[in-house]
């Protein structure tokens, strides 16, 4: 079937399923070479979570008359245009004299591997102990009118019209921007560069309170506040694949298992726990896949399923993966996807309630992308219909 399939020649296909019920391999195809999973490197991240947090950690916080002391846990929907948290932006609203702490940050704002040209892209926006914005400017407007927030940027924008929209310094924040290629109601999103510094003053400018950097030494006893948006973040990761809130989520689990945010600790920490189960060894850098120097094989994708399915049950795997019909079957599965890889590792439901985990990972491939899910989907209905 495999050869059949016009837009898989010359490319490495590997393909590893297994039936959740029963827990005996069903198809093994090339099932322990090493592949380039992309995004499907965040069911690694969505594991690590869903076994580290009953609740997912907001921040901490301590009140001392009028000061709210407050250090970041790593969550990232602060403000955040597309995940908005109202309990987080209540919590702000509050009248005091807010005073932050940063964390210890061992971590690189852009990850390693990642591609140094993505700077300008929100799928990699930085990572940083508090994300604010999902660390990103928007823009929008008209040819004669552009309006781009947060307004703490208002001094760092030039009209330049040789850009094809915006156009940000790699290493600063200095935007470039060619109003004539706005159209009407489209906003575009570019990263800025990250700093304490700059979160203080951009929470300040927001919540029109002031916002400090705390340096000082003494001992707080830390009160924890919870957020009530687990689901939604769990979906941004899944269904959404949103990179920005996956580092985030690395961050959030080293915090709370080191006490610093070091997410290269955190993944050998993760690598160690889970050795006793994994087929093969991951290689394993980010939280997101954004890097090309993650690897894993299609059998170990599928154990990582395994283990999700055990922890969080086939309801909430509803709630949080993507749904698809291939073929007559319900599909919930993950793809990724990097410029010549692409992906696809989930689970699906047949006809007598039997549940399958399955990866069908699709590398150095030279067709478009949708000629490679087409070519996937293709290779999923057959198996769907060969598998009982």
């Amino acid at each position: 079937m495999i050869d059949k399939i016009e837009a898989f020649d010359q490319a490495h296909i590997a393909v590893h399923i297994e039936s959740i019920n029963s827990r005996r391999t069903k198809i093994e195809y090339a099932g322990d070479d090493f592949m380039t999973p992309a995004s499907n490197t965040k069911l690694l991240t969505f594991l690590a979570a869903v076994e580290s947090f009953d609740s997912l950690p907001v921040l901490y916080f301590h009140k001392q008359d009028s000061i709210m002391h407050f250090k970041a846990t790593g969550y990232p929907l602060l403000f955040h245009p597309f995940y908005p948290d109202p309990r987080l932006e209540s919590f702000f609203n509050q009248k005091y004299d807010w005073r932050y702490h940063r964390p210890i940050f061992k971590n690189n704002s852009l990850g390693k591997g990642w591609s140094w040209d993505d700077h300008s892209y929100y799928f990699a926006a930085e990572s940083s102990p508090f994300p604010i914005y999902g660390n990103t400017t928007q823009a929008y407007g008209t040819s004669t009118s552009t309006t781009f927030l947060p307004k703490g940027f208002k001094n760092q924008i030039s009209i330049d019209k040789n850009v094809k929209n915006i156009l940000r310094n790699p290493k600063k924040n200095q935007f470039l921007i060619n109003p004539k290629f706005f159209e009407t109601k489209d906003t575009l999103y570019r990263p800025f560069v990250t700093s304490d510094s700059l979160f203080v003053k951009l929470l300040s400018g927001h919540i029109n309170q002031p916002v400090s950097l705390n340096e000082s030494k003494e001992t707080l006893k830390w009160e924890v506040l919870f957020t009530q948006q687990d689901q939604l973040v769990y979906q941004a990761l899944i269904k959404d694949s949103d990179n920005g809130v996956a580092e985030a989520l690395m961050n959030m689990i080293s915090q709370k298992t080191f006490g610093v945010m070091d997410t290269e600790r955190t993944i050998d920490s993760l690598k160690l726990k889970w050795s006793t189960w994994l087929p093969d060894p991951l290689e394993w850098v980010d939280g997101s896949g954004i890097s090309r120097y993650n690897m894993t094989t299609p059998r170990t994708l599928v154990s990582v399923l395994k283990k999700i399915y055990d922890h969080i049950g086939l309801k909430k795997i509803k709630n949080y993966f993507p749904e698809s019909i291939r073929a007559d079957k319900k599909v919930y599965a993950k793809t990724g996807t990097l410029r010549h890889n692409h992906n696809l590792s989930g689970y699906w439901i047949d006809e007598k309630g039997q549940v399958f985990a399955f990866s069908i990972m699709v590398n150095h491939h030279i067709r478009s992308t949708n000629e490679i899910s087409k070519g996937i989907n293709e290779l999923l209905e057959f198996f769907q219909k060969k598998i009982r």
